[in-house]
């Protein structure tokens, strides 16, 4: 009999399975640019997630004119080419998220660029997702997620219709452009008035006749004390000196020798209050004076402080200072309160204004948001000095000195004038010294320097010690730097703080004008096209006509006007004077300019030709024979460092003149600054770093 052993088993309970949780969905917030998502996200914490849509991601067509005429102007766009990748990783985010917000710039474009969002991730119109923020600090964004609102739709419209009036006048120009002179110019609104106010002013020099003027400066002493001053007339009343023999005439009724009489003495006190903080224009302008920056490395900097700096452990990234695209010089009371307490703590209650000067805004300015400046007046530049490149910190020391001494009270000086005169013929000496130095503590580049006057009184005698008499010409008016030429564009109305810097890149670009010693000077090209549009589209180049657009585009901001009739009343008479160009205008043609050498590789004569950096030598044989040479310009000076090259000028491809060796490569010699037989002598020429470029 076989046993059976029975196995018992055991029963095995499966634990049920675990449920994943579902991730929790963040909040999304779409700025423009990768830097100012990455500051904002530090501020918002784990339940926002921040993405860039690296600027606009749709817009008129390159390719077509895009804009329906005949349909109430109706804009036709399409998603920028290139952009796709960046618009599914939208959408994408888009979807999975709890809520969007839309926070591009607080400007025109910014709207506009948070309405097409809209568009391409589908998003409700009725739903408040667009935030706002003028600085990119903690409290300040966190207070603008708090209140969302609607996109503001005359904000857009008002973007919309500069972008399509600059599309029907660029799309329409510049084919004539190219039919009549050469391919690949261009023409717009502000870029023509631009290039209208260099070319008006450049013929204004050449038309200018000078005169003749002396001036005739004394220098006086009472007992060991020394003051200068000037003739000023006779028997009280002021005389000009047009001549050599209207000075001789001085010299007759004055005896050198004897004393003259001081008959006046006014001693005032004089208040200098300080200047409004930075509009966009005005630290473009100051920058441009100050720092030597040119209009796009200011904004470019600007950008970058704006967009936030890494300050470091404990800090991390932050924005430096506000928006920096305003024409407003409104202050908000929590930066004033700070500004107060600063002044007050650092240099005393009497520096500190109470009741600070409120500027005026300019005509058309739109008082959206506020002036540029610190977002943190306690973060002094020399603290955060060696965080910043030398641009930021040049420019930051710039924005925050502006701006912490519009909040401070007037430097204070005394003034003295003084009457001198002998056989009724008058000299006036002016000097003034600082009493109080009020805003100037924070801004030293707005003092006024000393000339102070030894202490005189009326009645006192004076010895005539020298005369210096000097022949001069009246000058011609100055050509625009970039500093004038906005402020002469701001003054007429002519476009807005965002549109100086391409405006001012554009006409450099196309070759219509050059930089020479910091100003433009129009070449013949510049000269050529602007000749065309102010014969066949007086408009275009006409400031008035030009301002009064852009005031009808701030109506229609404010929600006074709609967009459509603006353009209307601006594309029908124009369009009429588009086909009367393309029917009437002929070719011009550009004689070339002969060189005064032959070509060394087929001996026919070469000539001068303009190119994208500028003029350069080829055959006129041209295709037959492409031989080119590059235009030297010697300066009459040996090389310092080889001792056998000359120093020649040259061009970089930004058209930034520069100083170098004949020899190069063999000399590496460089200099930004042009040699002189001076520097060159007493070794002071700027030393170069390890590329042979002077810092």
């Amino acid at each position: 009999m076989v046993e059976t052993k029975n196995k018992t088993t055991k029963s095995v309970t499966k634990k049920p399975a675990k449920r994943k949780r579902a991730k929790a969905k963040k909040n999304l917030v779409i700025v423009e640019s990768p830097s100012k998502a990455k500051t904002i996200e530090k501020y918002l914490g784990s339940s926002y997630k921040v993405v860039a849509s690296l600027g606009h991601i749709r817009d008129l067509p390159k390719s077509t004119l895009g804009v329906d005429v005949e349909h109430d102007y109706d804009p036709k766009y399409i998603n920028i080419r290139g952009k796709g990748d960046v618009i599914k990783g939208l959408r994408k985010e888009a979807k999975a998220a709890k809520k969007v917000y839309l926070a591009s710039d607080p400007d025109r474009e910014g709207e506009a660029i948070a309405w097409h969002l809209q568009h391409i991730l589908d998003l409700d119109p009725e739903e408040p997702n667009r935030v706002v923020f003028n600085e990119i600090t903690k409290d300040t964004i966190k207070n603008a997620l708090k209140t969302p609102r609607k996109i503001n739709q005359d904000l857009v419209d008002a973007q919309q219709a500069r972008r399509i009036l600059d599309r029907l006048v660029g799309y329409s120009i510049s084919p004539i452009l190219w039919k009549t002179v050469k391919r690949g110019l261009s023409a717009g609104r502000v870029q023509s008035v631009a290039l209208g106010l260099i070319i008006a002013r450049e013929r204004k020099i050449q038309a200018f006749e000078p005169e003749e003027y002396w001036t005739l400066d004394s220098e006086f002493k009472k007992s060991r004390s020394k003051f200068k001053s000037s003739f000023y007339g006779f028997d009280g009343k002021k005389q000009p000196l047009p001549d050599n023999d209207s000075v001789q005439n001085v010299f007759k009724r004055i005896d050198q020798a004897a004393d003259f009489n001081i008959i006046k003495v006014e001693a005032k006190e004089r208040k200098r209050n300080p200047q409004q903080p930075f509009t966009t224009s005005t630290m473009q302008q100051t920058a441009n004076t100050q720092l030597n920056f040119r209009t796009r490395k200011t904004m470019m900097a600007a950008q970058q402080l704006y967009e936030g700096v890494n300050l470091g452990r404990g800090i991390g990234q932050i924005g430096l200072i506000t928006y920096m695209r305003t024409d407003s010089t409104r202050i908000s009371s929590l930066a004033r309160n700070a500004a107060a307490l600063y002044i007050h703590d650092t240099w005393g209650e009497e520096y500190s204004q109470h009741k600070p000067i409120q500027g005026k805004l300019p005509e058309g300015a739109q008082d959206a948001h506020e002036a540029v400046r610190p977002t943190d007046v306690a973060r002094t530049p020399e603290s955060i000095k060696d965080k910043l490149t030398p641009d930021q910190f040049k420019l930051y020391s710039l924005i925050w000195s502006r701006f912490v001494a519009s909040q401070m009270t007037p430097e204070i000086l005394d003034t003295m004038a003084v009457t001198i005169e002998q056989n009724d013929v008058i000299f006036r000496a002016n000097g003034s010294k600082t009493k109080f130095q009020g805003f100037t503590k924070a801004y030293p580049a707005a003092k006024e320097k000393d000339n102070a006057l030894p202490d005189l009184s009326e009645g006192d005698k004076v010895k005539l010690i020298n005369t210096n008499p000097e022949q001069h010409f009246t000058l011609p008016p100055a050509r625009y730097s970039e500093a004038a030429l906005i402020k002469a564009l701001e003054e007429n109305g002519v476009g807005r703080p965002s549109t100086y810097a391409p405006t001012l890149d554009t006409i450099q670009r196309r070759n219509y004008v050059r930089i020479d010693a910091r100003k433009f000077v129009p070449t013949e090209l510049g000269e050529i096209v602007q000749t065309i549009v102010e014969e066949s589209f007086p408009d275009i180049t006409d400031t008035h006509f030009t301002a009064s657009i852009e005031r009808e585009l701030d109506e229609v901001e404010i929600g006074d006007k709609h967009w459509v009739p603006v353009i209307d009343s601006f594309f029908k008479p124009f369009s009429k004077e588009v086909e009367q160009a393309e029917a009437t205008l002929e070719k011009v043609i550009m004689h070339d300019e002969l060189a005064g050498m032959n070509c060394e590789v087929c001996g026919a004569p070469m000539i001068v030709k303009m190119g994208r950096y500028g003029k350069f030598y080829a055959c006129s044989r041209f295709p037959d024979c492409r031989n080119t040479q590059t235009i030297i310009k010697e300066i009459g000076l040996l090389c310092p460092k080889c001792h056998k090259g000359q120093i020649v000028e040259r061009k970089t491809k930004r058209q930034r003149t520069f100083y170098g060796c004949s020899r190069y490569p063999d000399c590496d010699f460089v200099s930004w600054d042009k040699p002189t037989e001076k520097t060159l002598s007493d070794g002071t020429t700027p030393k170069t770093d390890k590329n042979g470029v002077t810092a």
